[in-house]
């Protein structure tokens, strides 16, 4: 008797991978301005989200205003400008919504390997379904003219998980901010947060709003910016103007500040430096070691600049309910941590904000016409594409500005570019690269987690358009 033959796989013409915000608003701009196309998402998990889905710490919230982390299309409405997770998270939910996007994603499908074929025009896509509760995880295959990448930069499934010495000795409780136990209850409790970098300096003021004391214990410090939650011009020009033209020009006054303060940072490091940590001693208690605990080694936006809300994270050091502590981990003891300078905290409750683990192009495995695809060995054209593989697009948003700024132009260009090849016939785009053009860093930053992958992912070209401007305008 004859095999059965297998099912043709689905063919799209864009498969989106992942259902976060780059993924909703990739298919939103597909649906809106190339309404010919078929397409899909697939989404690993099992819900909309991506970031804003998987964080569930305390406090969990956003270091770039809505009004530039929202999408172009669609006004942010509710009221603060610096939001909480849980409100992006109802923001993309509606979106997806009202776009009639959520019914056309496939939960529980993680890709796993795509391979390209030039003489089919065509990606082959494999994936594993999720079966049900208890069933083993099946292979699926879906054909895609164009894959495009919205699966964001960092690893879902892991985090920076650096271990100490002593750890089985602790008698506490240790746990990563990625992987929040809905079960942790941390009310009059002492607490110890390792790291200063943006997860840090949310969770702090958060959990010491009930925590016995909460310790923010970092190896160096970072440059911290107090900043209103509320956009009091953002309000007003919403009072007085309709929706849509209110948020345009909200949007524009943040993108056109967050420039200013980035080149006067880059151009005046010096007084840029001098006049962050003067407004942070400003709202620290008298004689407070500022020089210490908060005056980086490194200039400003060599790495991020954190955002401290309404001026949270110093209320509570002035309140006595949070404190910095600025040395290394010697080893974890019964009670808490033991440091090199030979301090001990007591700890009933670690934190460990030690960091993301960053994937590369969310860990598929490429190969074009038989040929696997070293990531490393790539050059990115535009920051969107990578030179010489074709009908591949992938978003990464941008270092100094909101994410949501760089997923949208993409999503744009993109359609731009679709729809160019249908007018003139064509089935295949491929950006080359230029071997006379060096390659330059991938991300221009001193940060532990860029430092830590800094040989695995595309690198840019040394200039345009190889190299994506770090400019929206």
């Amino acid at each position: 008797m004859a095999e059965p033959a297998e099912p043709a796989a689905e063919t799209f013409d864009v498969l989106i991978v992942g259902a976060g915000l780059s993924g909703i608003g990739a298919a939103w701009h597909l649906q809106q301005r190339c309404a010919s196309r078929s397409w899909a998402i697939v989404e690993a998990r099992d819900a909309i989200g991506g970031t804003w889905d998987l964080f569930r710490y305390p406090g969990v919230r956003s270091d770039s205003d809505m009004y530039t982390l929202g999408y172009a299309f669609r006004p942010w409405t509710e009221g603060k400008a610096i939001a909480d997770g849980p409100s992006i998270l109802r923001y993309i939910r509606a979106t997806a919504d009202e776009a009639g996007i959520t019914p056309r994603i496939r939960f529980g499908h993680r890709v796993a390997a795509a391979q390209w074929s030039s003489a089919e025009a065509c990606w082959n896509v494999q994936l594993e379904r999720r079966g049900a509760e208890g069933a083993a995880a099946t292979t699926v295959t879906m054909r895609a003219r164009w894959l495009y990448l919205c699966a964001g930069y960092y690893s879902y499934a892991r985090g920076h998980r650096p271990a100490f010495e002593g750890e089985a000795d602790y008698r506490g409780r240790i746990v990563h901010p990625q992987f929040w136990p809905a079960d942790l209850d941390h009310a009059d409790r002492w607490v110890v947060v390792v790291g200063s970098g943006a997860t840090a300096v949310t969770l702090v003021p958060e959990m010491a709003r009930t925590a016995r004391h909460v310790t923010m214990l970092q190896r160096s410090p970072t440059y911290m910016v107090s900043m209103p939650t509320d956009d009091r011009i953002a309000r007003t020009l919403a009072r007085r103007l309709p929706a849509r033209a209110a948020y345009a020009l909200a949007r524009w006054k943040n993108v056109l500040l967050g420039r200013f303060f980035y080149l006067l940072a880059r151009r005046r490091p010096q007084g840029f430096r001098r006049r962050v940590v003067g407004l942070a001693a400003a709202q620290l208690p008298e004689g407070y070691d500022v020089a210490r605990h908060f005056t980086p080694r490194y200039d400003p936006w060599d790495q991020r600049l954190c955002l401290v809300a309404d001026g949270d994270l110093f209320r509570r050091i002035r309140e006595g309910r949070a404190s910095v502590v600025t040395d290394t981990i010697e080893r974890f003891t019964e009670r808490g941590l033991r440091l090199a300078s030979g301090t001990e905290l007591r700890a009933d409750i670690v934190v460990l904000a030690t960091g993301l683990e960053l994937n590369v192009l969310a860990d598929i495995a490429l190969s074009v016409d038989g040929r696997a695809l070293d990531p490393a060995r790539s050059m990115a054209y535009k920051g969107m594409m990578l030179a010489d593989v074709p009908n591949l697009v992938m978003t990464f948003g941008y270092t100094n500005a909101s994410w949501t700024l760089k997923a949208d132009l993409t999503a744009a260009y993109t359609c731009r570019l679709l729809n160019h090849m249908a007018r003139h016939g064509h089935r295949i785009a491929v950006p080359r690269g230029d071997p006379t053009v060096a390659p330059a860093p991938f991300l221009d930053f001193s940060s532990g987690y860029v430092q830590r992958a800094r040989d695995r992912p595309p690198r840019p070209g040394a200039r345009p358009p190889l190299r994506g401007p770090q400019r929206y305008p």
